[in-house]
């Protein structure tokens, strides 16, 4: 299990176990996370489940594919930490990683 932190758009913190190989999107879902809508279930299709990733974990991450960096653009979020959670699968390399949420996932 991973150690992940979402932080919402209001400072709010809360911790929770995401079991490697679902996506931090999953984790969130299933953990009634405040501001992450996954409007499609994680397909890719809505950008609904953004999240802000720190610097220090952006290289652990590896880079968005091209769909989902369109669909980033699509939306109109320019901050060159967002990532769709939907796409980051959780592996125990990403025990204690915090992630923000956006003031609004529409």
């Amino acid at each position: 299990m991973a150690q992940v932190t979402y932080i919402t758009f209001d400072g709010e913190e809360r911790t929770v176990e995401v079991a490697p190989g679902r996506s931090l999107m999953e984790g969130a879902v299933q953990n009634s996370m405040r501001g992450i809508d996954a409007d499609c279930g994680g397909n890719c299709y809505c950008g609904t489940c953004r999240v802000y990733v720190p610097d220090a974990w952006r290289e652990k991450l590896g880079k968005p594919s091209e769909f989902e960096r369109s669909l980033v653009e699509s939306i109109g979020d320019a901050d060159p930490a967002v990532r769709l959670s939907c796409q980051i699968e959780v592996t125990e390399d990403l025990h204690g990683i915090a992630v923000r949420m956006p003031a609004t996932q529409k």
